[in-house]
This record gives structure tokens, C-alpha cells and sequence, in this order.
């Protein structure tokens, strides 16, 4: 479980976070989603105890981050935007380096070595120069290293920034393995949709402060409106159908091919009906807001 208490942390330049305060349950995955420069980075990096804060603290599983560090860290697993590695070092060089950084050296950390090497799909690439590795190829190996101690919390900055869609397969997968196992997963990213896929909740921070927490159920919720669309095969029967669907709401337009109905205030059995004389009709159905817009509708609230 991930525990952020009250944290605190400002530049000179006057950005940074404060009294950032959620917590990343067992089992669960939350997305941290904001603006650039809105406090993701600063918050992720305060978390796992690359930065200090002037404020506030950090629990995993119950260990201060600040008073605990040793033990904290081995429960932490984290991946940076951008992992940094001396490239002219070999892959599993550098993995066998910090494996003995932690006590772990000879047979055991080799074997360690292969065992995450093939879960992270670097099998085969292990003696390659880093410098060689892609920019995905780094961040996979930046997850065997975080896997090292076997964590059970995982913090992963903007991760899927910059992959392919292998790549963005392989971490959603990980980190939908790491919720069944009962881990406690937060990730940051700028791919909205990717974070409504995954995330059990989303915790919305901007200019250095959260300003809403909800789960997913909640913000399907807030999505709710009273648009309903119906959809054609071709936009010309959408445009010869608007007589159809005047009175149906209070507006009634094609926006895209799409017939739109603001406000829609008929009974969808009326629509049924009328849609019949069209073979090309494709599906109808209540238009929902997006994570996005829910997201934008956040932060113009707050500006």
C-alpha cells in the first residue's frame, strides 16, 4: 500500500507540489493524470525518495520513505520517464552491479538476472551496450531492476511515454498482473485514454495540488448526459434522416456523418421506429463523456 501523507515539496522557481495527500490501496491501480509542470513528476519522485521534501511523507506498506528508507525502498519498485544508465556499460553488467549494491551477488544474482530478464522480455539482449537498447528497451530494463527486491508498489512516471504499441501492451499487462497479485500500482501518464482503461481510480493534480479523487464508477457518472447519436453507414442518410428526429430534443444536427440530439427528450422506440427505412443504419446510443473531458471540465473548474 502507497501512503501519501501532506507532501510538500517546492523549487525556488515557485513550482513544485504541496499537501499532495492519496494512497494506492493493495490490489489496486490509480492513475495520477495533471497537465505538464502540474506536479506528476515531482510527486513520483518525492514518493520513491529521489527528492526530499520539505513537507509530509511517504508509507510503503506502513515504512516511512524518510525515517525507513532502506526498508521502504525494498518494497518500492519504480520506473522513471526517462531511466538513466551508463551507456557503455552491457545490460546485465549493470544489473548485476546494483543486485550487489543490494547484498545479492555470485550464483544468486545471475540467476535473478535470467529470470527477469525473460519476464521483462529483454531474454536475448542481455549483453548488448545500453547504449544500444531502445528507449522502451531502457525502461524494461529500469523494470528488472525495480523488480530485484520483489516489491509489492510499483510508481511508474509517464512509462508509456514513447513506446511503441508493443511497448504500451506490455506495461499495461505488467501492471494489470501486478493488481491480480495484489500489488498497489500508480502511473502517470498524459494518455488519457490509456488511463481509463487501466485505473481503478484517478487522482487529478494541478498547479502542484490535488484537486479531485474518483474512481472510475464515479467519473462514468459524471459522464452521464442527455445526447443521444445515432449513427449511419454513409453521412447522407444521416442528413436525409434529420427530419426524422426533429422534436426528439433541442437541437438536432450531423456532426461527422453522426446524427446528434442535444437535450434528447423523446423515447428511443420512437427512434427505433424511424430508423427502419434506412438499411444503412449502424447503432444509436447515449453519447458519454470521456476521462478527457471529465479531466479538462476539472481543471477549467480550478484554474
Amino acid at each position: 500500500m502507497i501512503e501519501i501523507l501532506e507532501l510538500t515539496k517546492i523549487y525556488r522557481t515557485g513550482g513544485g507540489i504541496r499537501d499532495v495527500t492519496f494512497e494506492v490501496k493493495n490490489g489496486e491501480i490509480v492513475g495520477l493524470v495533471g497537465v505538464n509542470g502540474a506536479g506528476k513528476t515531482t510527486t513520483i519522485e518525492t514518493a520513491v525518495g529521489v527528492k526530499i521534501p520539505q513537507k509530509g511523507d511517504v508509507r510503503m506498506d506502513g515504512k516511512s520513505i524518510l525515517k525507513e528508507k532502506v526498508g521502504a525502498s525494498k518494497l518500492t519498485g519504480w520506473v522513471p520517464e526517462i531511466p538513466s544508465f551508463d551507456p557503455d556499460m552491457r545490460a546485465e553488467d549493470y544489473f548485476l552491479y546494483v543486485c550487489g549494491l543490494r547484498g545479492i551477488s555470485g550464483h544468486e544474482a545471475k540467476e535473478l538476472a535470467k529470470k527477469l530478464f525473460e519476464e521483462v522480455g529483454l531474454s536475448g539482449h542481455e549483453r548488448k551496450r545500453i547504449r544500444q537498447y531502445s528507449q522502451g528497451m531502457r525502461k524494461r530494463l529500469a523494470l528488472a531492476i525495480s523488480m530485484i527486491s520483489n516489491p509489492s508498489n510499483f510508481l511508474f512516471d509517464e512509462v508509456l511515454n514513447g513506446l511503441d504499441p508493443e511497448g504500451i501492451r506490455f506495461f499495461r499487462e505488467f501492471a494489470l498482473r501486478m493488481r491480480k497479485e495484489n500489488a498497489a500500482v500508480l502511473f502517470s501518464s498524459h494518455i488519457l485514454s490509456e488511463v481509463q482503461n487501466l485505473a481503478d481510480r484517478v487522482v487529478f493534480i494541478h498547479k502542484g495540488k490535488v484537486v479531485k479523487v474518483a474512481t472510475m464508477a464515479e467519473i462514468e457518472s459524471m459522464g452521464k448526459t442527455k445526447t443521444f447519436r445515432v449513427r449511419f453507414a454513409t453521412p447522407e442518410s444521416a442528413q436525409r434522416s434529420l427530419e426524422l428526429f426533429r422534436g426528439f430534443g433541442k437541437d438536432v444536427k450531423v456532426e461527422r456523418g453522426v446524427v446528434v440530439i442535444e437535450e434528447f427528450n423523446g423515447d428511443i422506440e420512437g427512434i427505433a421506429r424511424a430508423v427502419k427505412s434506412f438499411p444503412d443504419f449502424l447503432e444509436m446510443g447515449w453519447a458519454s463523456k470521456t476521462l478527457e473531458d471529465v479531466f479538462f471540465e476539472t481543471i477549467g473548474e480550478v484554474r
